[in-house]
């Protein structure tokens, strides 16, 4: 308890799945919890509850990560006592579709292109600037199994993942000779409303993914942040790839038929 006691954590994509737990997760360690997403309403329905769970203070910000110049407004704009993030989890993205790249839709690939990798750099290049001048700070960039494995009609997911991975090394590269540190989570299988965002809403569609597999939760991967997070302060963790024992890659499973 209290590992982060009034340490500023800013997350993106805080509303729901791991966004949400990570709320949780640092929470219950004291920290400060600077929330953002498209949906403030639930950002301000969460915030009493984390509150009661041990954060200091919390401050909800409504984002659009697609949108550079909120991006950039919104973080220059914040009241002072939030400027100074100590980490930044850079957690919001999604995936549109599952379609053969020769039958894809090309709406899908711009929104996935423009949250998972275009706005994974604006909030990065709005928040990193700060910590190098400040000389601390810790980046954590959420990624997946599928940035290491292509599968079967996820062309333009998986290239989203593979750059976070690129950027994600290219960061800690560009960091080397500050204290900053870098990190990418790279989940497999997590219960979340992820595949539910993919198929628009298809709640049976859905529900067929996670079929004879026990999946990560998003509090496993909340767990692996912050451990990450917490680690001595001259211990970087470059990458942490976790999937659930049903799952050995992005390809294979163990489906259980009973």
């Amino acid at each position: 308890m209290g590992k982060l006691n009034g340490k500023t954590v800013f997350v993106t994509g805080a509303s729901s799945g791991i966004g949400e737990a990570c709320a949780r997760a640092f929470a219950a360690e004291g920290a400060r919890l600077l929330l953002a997403a498209r949906r403030k309403s639930r950002l301000d329905e969460l915030a009493p509850q984390l509150l009661q769970a041990g954060a200091r203070e919390v401050h909800s910000l409504e984002l659009d990560v697609r949108d550079r110049a909120k991006v950039e407004a919104g973080i220059a704009g914040l009241p002072p006592e939030w400027q100074a993030i100590d980490v930044l989890i850079n957690n919001a993205g999604l995936s549109r579709g599952l379609d053969k790249l020769q039958e894809g839709h090309p709406e899908d690939w711009d929104e996935m292109i423009d949250t998972n990798v275009k706005g994974l750099l604006y909030v990065t290049r709005a928040v990193v600037p700060g910590m190098v001048e400040r000389g601390s700070g810790h980046v954590v960039n959420l990624g997946s199994t599928a940035g290491e494995i292509t599968y079967p009609k996820g062309a333009v997911y998986c290239a989203s993942k593979a750059a976070e991975r690129a950027i994600n090394d290219g960061l800690r590269q560009d960091v080397l000779g500050t204290p900053l540190r870098v990190t990418s989570v790279d989940p497999g299988m997590v219960e979340t409303p992820f595949s539910e965002v993919r198929f628009r809403g298809d709640k049976e569609r859905a529900a067929k993914v996670y079929q004879g597999v026990t999946p990560l939760t998003p509090h496993d991967v909340a767990d692996a942040i912050l451990w990450a997070v917490t680690r001595p302060a001259h211990v970087n963790i470059a990458r942490i790839s976790l999937t659930p024992v049903d799952q050995a890659n992005s390809l294979l499973f163990n489906r259980k038929t009973s």
